[in-house]
């Protein structure tokens, strides 16, 4: 070949590709738009990803409420906390594992201590007869377990294993502290 014919050679490949370039741009300057499938496709995945925030918000406001009573029942009765604290631990390790761990209060020489005593969310006071408050504790521990086996079938697979696991827990609670003191 010779240099002119390398030189055609050349040119016309660099004008092939040239072409070929200006073939692959588009006049539109944006994004492509989303088709009608696709928005919709997006509404239904945030109202789900909107709907399961809003249940795990319910679980863990259920569970925090009865580790609330907890706290309140063992700040009104100390003597029941060989009964009651590790039944209290549970109920914390399920806010935890729902999605969201308690609060921890400042001590006076300002390390954190474990969540407060007080009961403001539960809106009623712990019985003064310590029978009568464990009655009040498995009353709450059974509650909450309706709530989390109520949110059962709205529940995603994963998460809803750990609502059944919750509310099973609950309800051997409520257990533990009326019928298995007497057995």
């Amino acid at each position: 070949m010779t240099t002119t014919g390398r030189r055609a050679l050349l040119v016309a490949g660099a004008s092939a590709a040239a072409a070929a370039l200006t073939g692959c741009t588009s006049d539109d300057a944006g994004p492509p738009r989303p088709s009608a499938a696709e928005r919709a496709a997006a509404r239904e995945a945030e109202r789900v990803a909107r709907a399961e925030a809003a249940l795990r918000r319910r679980a863990v406001t259920a569970s925090r409420t009865l580790l609330e009573r907890y706290d309140a029942t063992l700040a009104a009765h100390p003597a029941l906390h060989a009964r009651v604290a590790p039944l209290r631990t549970s109920v914390a390790a399920h806010v935890r594992a729902l999605g969201e761990g308690p609060r921890p209060t400042p001590t006076p020489d300002g390390a954190s201590a474990a969540p407060a005593t007080t009961s403001p969310g539960t809106g009623s006071a712990v019985p003064a007869d310590p029978k009568a408050a464990l009655r009040a504790l498995a009353g709450a521990a059974r509650t909450a377990s309706e709530a989390h086996t109520a949110e059962l079938l709205a529940a995603p697979p994963e998460y809803a294993r750990l609502l059944a696991s919750v509310a099973a827990s609950g309800a051997a609670h409520a257990y533990l502290l009326t019928e298995g003191a007497r057995a």
